[in-house]
């Protein structure tokens, strides 16, 4: 797969080779949601709160004896059903956590790769850089190559005037491939790499994915125990394996 490379003008200047692994699979939707729902709920804060009888002002005293009065028995003006009363099963303190297996992680990153190559929303540049860290400049830049709607700038190295520039634009942000955040590659409409962040992101987004090629078997231990014989004894099955 090939992608066009821009130069900070807009004009074409060569093409770059992008792996099919990471910007090519078909996007798992439900891969993409879990990670998400995982991101927004590790995001929250938990310190919500509410207080219970036991912790609300006042009520300590029994407000009538408990009969001869031909009114329900009470022990407390604070029980839930009185008003400025404590709360039941309400919200307190606790982690919203959840954790993703890495490799699910990735997959959905690949997925949203593979997604803006496909509706031809991800730019990729020779170098990306703006003088001075002025927005305007920046603003221009985008203009430029076709993201003046705003794009998620993915750096291959650390560019403090690039991220100055970007730190007033709301529809701009500027990350580095480990900084990448699965939200805003989502909510900005379009993302811009520059050549060394392809690099990167290849590197990393491939690390787990054992590569073989298509009719070879994906582990030379399988390869053995498939080759052995049908009725072989299980023995021999399992000395394959541990070859």
């Amino acid at each position: 797969m090939q992608a066009n490379v821009l130069n900070l003008s807009g004009e074409v200047v060569r093409t770059i080779d992008l792996d099919e692994r990471v910007f090519g699979i078909r996007p798992n939707r439900s891969v993409v949601h879990q990670a998400v729902v995982t991101q927004q709920a590790n995001a929250r804060q938990g310190t919500h709160d509410t207080k219970t009888r036991a912790e609300v002002a006042g009520g300590g005293k029994k407000p009538y004896r408990q009969k001869g009065t031909g009114n329900a028995r009470q022990g407390s003006i604070r029980a839930p059903h009185y008003r400025k009363g404590g709360i039941v099963f309400g919200p307190h303190p606790r982690s919203h956590a959840l954790a993703l297996p890495r490799k699910m992680r990735r997959l959905a990153l690949r997925s949203v790769l593979s997604a803006r190559v496909a509706e031809q929303n991800l730019i990729v540049v020779d170098s990306f850089g703006v003088d001075g860290g002025k927005t305007r400049g920046l603003i221009e830049v985008l203009a430029r190559i076709g993201a003046a709607d705003g794009a998620l700038v993915v750096l291959g190295t650390r560019d403090n005037l690039v991220l100055r520039a970007a730190r007033n634009l709301e529809t701009v942000h500027a990350v580095t491939p480990n900084g990448m955040n699965l939200l805003d590659m989502l909510r900005l409409p379009r993302m811009i790499l520059d050549t060394a962040a392809v690099e990167v992101l290849t590197k990393i987004l491939t690390s787990d994915l054992a590569f073989h090629m298509p009719g070879e078997p994906a582990t030379p231990a399988r390869a053995a125990a498939t080759a052995t014989e049908p009725g072989a004894p299980r023995a021999q099955l399992a000395s394959a394996d541990t070859e």
